[in-house]
């Protein structure tokens, strides 16, 4: 298994400092909404709604909301203003009632997991923070630097898996990244790795056809190691907001993606991205980049995200 072994109580106290800024500003504006009129009714409606995308919930969630909000006003289902944060926090919460605990699922030796995203959305890192993570508990990472269009890609990989005390596969620039990923699958199976991360090039969205690699890459590695890659992981800047759904889309059309890692959610007073992320693309969130450090990726776990959010 892959499970993280950190105390939950520490993963706790790292996703509220990293959704600080989201839950002070969603937190600021509800309770300005809410305090419009001393009962609760159709006043709030406006002020909640903005509060709401604001926090870049989205715009068609947001108004969902509302109008639900609106309905059980007008029933009188809604009795005061923590009647009306419960509704929300649990509309919210129920948007990841599918979410599975990965972690608990056994993968074959080596397990391959393969990281996707374009260039400066914290890929590297997260690739470096994985195999600190699974290299505490114990396990032989490989890292394979398919990346080869970019000479300081490999170069910043390198470093980091130098810094983790982590082996890594690379080839000269302008390699075959399929190639890469063959000697990796192959080194990987002669050595007793458990995990291979495979590091794939930071491509723009809209180059579609530089994407088609990644099939390739998908190809060469179940060809070497049946049901590889066993994980394919985008990885998505928080701070960009609606625009990674945007990114998230044009990778889906390319190449299956099992689920999201979201970076630099500490730097983003917009943290609510990650349920328009699960409301519009049905992806699982796997991971939140919480900040800098080796320790700062910690596992997506809805309710504690959704209670971190809004306080009930």
């Amino acid at each position: 298994m892959f499970e993280f072994i950190t105390e939950e109580k520490t993963f706790l106290q790292k996703l509220r400092s990293g959704l600080k800024k989201t839950s002070e500003n969603l937190g600021t504006q509800l309770d300005k909404a809410m305090k419009l009129g001393r009962s609760v009714d159709e006043s709030i409606l406006g002020p909640l709604e903005e509060a709401l995308i604001q926090s870049d919930i989205g715009v068609g969630l947001s108004t969902d909301l509302v109008d639900l909000v609106n309905n059980k006003i007008k029933s009188k289902e809604l009795s005061n203003v923590d009647s009306v944060k419960k509704l929300i926090h649990d509309e919210l919460l129920a948007i990841f009632r599918n979410t599975d605990p990965w972690w608990e699922k056994r993968y074959p030796q080596p397990a391959v997991f393969m990281i996707i995203g374009v260039n400066g959305v914290g890929k590297t890192t997260s690739i470096a923070k994985l195999a600190y993570e699974y290299k505490k508990q114990g396990k032989k990472v490989l890292i394979c630097a398919a990346d080869t269009f970019r000479a300081a890609a490999t170069e910043q990989l390198e470093i980091w898996a130098n810094r983790v005390g982590v082996e890594i596969l690379k080839q000269q620039t302008g390699s075959d990244p399929a190639a890469v990923v063959f000697d990796a699958m192959t080194a990987a199976k002669a050595h007793n790795k458990d995990l291979v991360l495979i590091d794939t090039a930071g491509r723009l969205h809209t180059k579609s056809n530089l994407m088609q690699e990644l099939a390739k890459i998908r190809k060469v590695a179940n060809r070497e190691i049946a049901g590889a890659p066993h994980e394919s992981w985008l990885v998505l800047d928080a701070t960009v907001g609606q625009n990674g759904i945007v990114q998230a889309r044009e990778f889906m059309n390319i190449t299956p993606i099992t689920g999201i890692i979201l970076t630099k959610i500490d730097g983003t007073a917009k943290g609510g991205i990650v349920v328009s992320i699960a409301k519009e693309l049905g992806v699982p969130i796997k991971f939140l980049g919480v900040g800098e450090s080796l320790e700062d990726l910690i596992p997506f776990d809805p309710r504690n995200f959704i209670d971190t959010l809004i306080e009930v």
